[in-house]
């Protein structure tokens, strides 16, 4: 694999947890803002938390969620980490993505129907972003064995194709 493309490891790392800190912050923040919007409260004040919630969304934990898993899957290909504790990380990725849009979906129909929809109960998506945290740590710092689970033979290896950015020896 080419020198520069191996030294850019640590940037995507850094850029990988970076990102995955305002997401999963945003993912605990969020339930919580959306626990305030309360249709009985002032006008501008209901507009206030309404805004507020829709930006952090859009602008801050969704772009924050998108480059912290196209970071990680850079750091996938360029460590070439074929291991089973990666594909049970990424089981607890996808569920940190269910939880993300659901957030997404009860903000969408709080703006869409004032004073009909009431948010979800902001410990249970709270709860479940906490739990996939925790286990994405635990996975990603401890790197258990997790040989004793059936996984197939091509998940673990790689298929012998070449990636576009590997130069062809001479």
């Amino acid at each position: 694999m080419v020198e520069w493309l191996l030294a850019t490891v640590p940037i995507f790392k850094a850029v990988h947890i970076v990102c995955l800190s305002i997401w999963c912050g945003g993912l605990i923040a969020l339930p919580m803002m959306l626990a305030r919007h309360d249709p009985a409260i002032a006008q501008d004040d209901y507009h206030l938390i309404r805004r507020a919630t829709h930006l952090t969304y859009t602008m801050l934990v969704t772009p924050a969620a998108v480059i912290a898993v196209i970071a990680g899957t850079w750091l996938i290909f360029l460590r070439q980490a074929f291991v089973p504790w990666l594909f049970a990380k990424l089981v607890f990725v996808a569920l940190l993505l269910v939880l993300h849009a659901w957030v997404g979906h009860s903000i969408v129909r709080i703006a869409e129907e004032p004073g009909k929809h009431r948010p979800p109960n902001p410990y249970l998506p709270l709860a479940g972003v906490l739990a996939c945290a925790c286990a994405i740590l635990v996975l990603v710092l401890g790197k258990p064995d997790l040989g004793w689970i059936g996984f197939p033979d091509w998940m673990l290896r790689p298929r012998g194709g070449q990636l576009p950015f590997e130069v062809p020896r001479r």
